[in-house]
């Protein structure tokens, strides 16, 4: 009798296991194919100079090398780094703040809510339009400017400003960063503020000291995904300023697409992808590294 109900046991597995695999097959397929296929593809070409069309002919890590005297990557590596290390803190910071002031139980305030978090819901595309004419020479950040008597730039056609137009940007789209945090500024237990008021915590000390290390993890989440995301800036230079003026404003992406769709050097772009690949893992790990000395987990604090 236990020797048929193992064998029932034994079959009852084996036919989970079966429509387990069946039902993420499709998923599963799609990855192998969709993703895994053309990365395996992209790397192999990073070391040819297939332009799409001709005869494949392996150059080896001539590709790699040509990026270390390629002025055009280096400036445009520059300026993703140069990018992605003003606006992510930045964002980062806003967006915290926005959340914290957010997080009051005021009349109305859900109505503020919405308008802060929908310029995230706005398409790329509909927004770069829009900013190219907030930051044209009599656009709205110069009008500002101008009740304090400061004559504001032409944003997207100076050498020296072209980026901090791309900033002002990523802030208007913190609404994504900011919800998330909201709502885990709202999940921190009410029990906790209570104590702290009746030790005579101000609200400064309890948002330091208690909201901050219970809602590090989506810092966390927020700081990895915002690195990634600025490393791979694409639309904003695509459509606002194509790489200018003078390569001011050139980021990595868009020379890789330029060099893979325009000049149709698909080895040259795919070798450009993995040090791209390679950098955006380095730093990752880095800041993945270092989680272990500020970011708090609940069971962790308790």
């Amino acid at each position: 009798m236990s020797h048929s109900k193992k064998a029932v046991s034994s079959r009852r597995e084996a036919n989970q296991k079966r429509w387990f695999f069946i039902f993420i097959s499709p998923w599963l397929i799609g990855f192998l194919v969709l993703t895994i296929g053309p990365m395996i593809f992209s790397f192999l070409i990073s070391f040819t100079d297939w332009d799409s069309i001709s005869k494949i002919n392996f150059t080896g890590v001539h590709n790699y090398q040509r990026l270390l005297e390629d002025d055009r990557f280096m400036i445009s590596l520059r300026n993703t780094f140069v990018y992605t290390i003003i606006s992510v803190p930045l964002s980062l910071l806003i967006s915290l703040a926005m959340a914290y002031l957010l997080s009051f139980r005021l009349k109305r305030m859900r109505v503020f809510r919405t308008l802060y978090y929908l310029p995230a819901v706005v398409p790329a595309v509909a927004s770069c339009i829009l900013f190219k004419r907030i930051l044209a020479t009599d656009g709205l950040v110069n009008q500002f400017l101008g009740i304090f008597g400061i004559k504001g730039p032409a944003w997207l056609l100076s050498k020296d400003y072209v980026l901090f137009g791309f900033v002002f940007l990523a802030i208007w789209g913190v609404g994504g960063t900011m919800i998330l945090l909201l709502s885990a500024i709202n999940s921190v237990g009410e029990e906790m503020y209570e104590s702290a008021l009746i030790d005579g915590a101000t609200r400064f000390y309890m948002f330091r000291k208690i909201t901050i290390p219970q809602i590090t993890p989506i810092i966390f989440f927020n700081l990895i995904t915002g690195i990634i995301g600025s490393l791979q800036t694409f639309t904003q230079v695509y459509m606002l300023t194509d790489g200018g003026p003078d390569y001011a404003s050139s980021m990595i992406v868009p020379y890789l697409y330029r060099n893979a769709f325009s000049y149709f050097r698909m080895g040259y772009a795919s070798s450009m992808a993995w040090v791209l690949f390679i950098i955006v893992m380095i730093l990752s790990v880095l800041v993945l590294k270092s989680s272990s000395a500020w970011v708090f987990y609940e069971e962790e604090i308790k």
